[in-house]
């Protein structure tokens, strides 16, 4: 089962992204606001699978992505967001961004984005989607 961490800023969002997210299957091993706190948090637990709200960031949004993709490279990142503008989502595409998850939260939709991209990885690496394919490197 992949590894999902949630990182943003509203409890109550969090909370309930979790809810869906565990409800469809999927293994929530934490979550935390976007502080540099919870960014530790998630660099210790290495996921597979970031959601994460740079608009409810404690520091710059595109620059919390770079932190990202820097600690965790084969990661899956999605941007949750109640608002976003065209330059925000073309800087998160070009920092790796796989999909966009909007709040309100419409449990199907989110689960939907969140398989399409982990089947959509899956073909680019030429191999069957399963448990291993975005295991991270341990330290």
């Amino acid at each position: 089962m992949l590894k999902m961490v949630i990182l943003d800023g509203n409890s109550i969002s969090r909370d309930l992204l979790n809810r869906v997210l565990t409800n469809g299957g999927h293994h929530v091993v934490g979550d935390g606001n976007t502080s540099p706190a919870g960014l530790a948090k998630m660099i210790k637990l290495r996921p597979q699978i970031v959601c994460v709200d740079i608009g409810e960031a404690d520091i710059d949004g595109l620059t919390l992505l770079e932190t990202i993709r820097s600690e965790l490279p084969k990661a899956l990142v999605f941007l949750v967001s109640g608002k976003i503008d065209s330059a925000t989502i073309q800087g998160a595409l070009e920092r790796g961004v796989q999909g966009f998850i909007v709040k309100p939260f419409n449990p199907q939709t989110v689960l939907t984005t969140i398989r399409n991209a982990v089947l959509k990885f899956a073909r680019q690496q030429q191999i069957t989607p399963s448990l291993n394919i975005l295991d991270q490197p341990k330290e």
